[in-house]
């Protein structure tokens, strides 16, 4: 009896921390300040996000940005995730760059600005 108590109160938890989601905190910025035609690198950080079912994309202009590279999934004690996605790229003028975030079946794009 006690065992099957203990195996309820196990499924209960496992649920109670699948069924919670939170929504990611996207950080869009660029490693160096942006300059028109000087190459650079596109960061996006994603965070504090429940569950890790998530896909980062860096686009300019609606193309894929090549070679990225992403960190390792990571997670705070409390369950909450965190990822870091970054990419060479070449600010222009009139260029939109993003981060589009697919965090379970929401996406979510995150404009970079240059600041310039």
């Amino acid at each position: 009896m006690n065992f099957l108590l203990c195996l309820a109160a196990l499924a209960a938890l496992c649920f109670s921390v699948e069924s919670k989601t939170s929504p990611p905190k996207v950080a869009v910025y660029s490693r160096d300040p942006g300059e028109f035609g000087k190459e650079n690198t596109l960061i996006c950080h994603v965070s504090n996000f429940h569950p890790p079912d998530i896909t980062i994309e860096l686009l300019c202009d609606g193309t894929e940005l090549p070679n990225p590279k992403q960190t390792d999934l990571a997670f705070k004690q409390d369950w909450h995730f965190h990822l870091t996605k970054s990419a060479a790229f070449t600010p222009a003028a009139g260029k939109k760059c993003l981060c589009r975030v697919n965090h379970s079946g929401v996406s979510k794009d995150h404009a970079w600005e240059p600041n310039m």
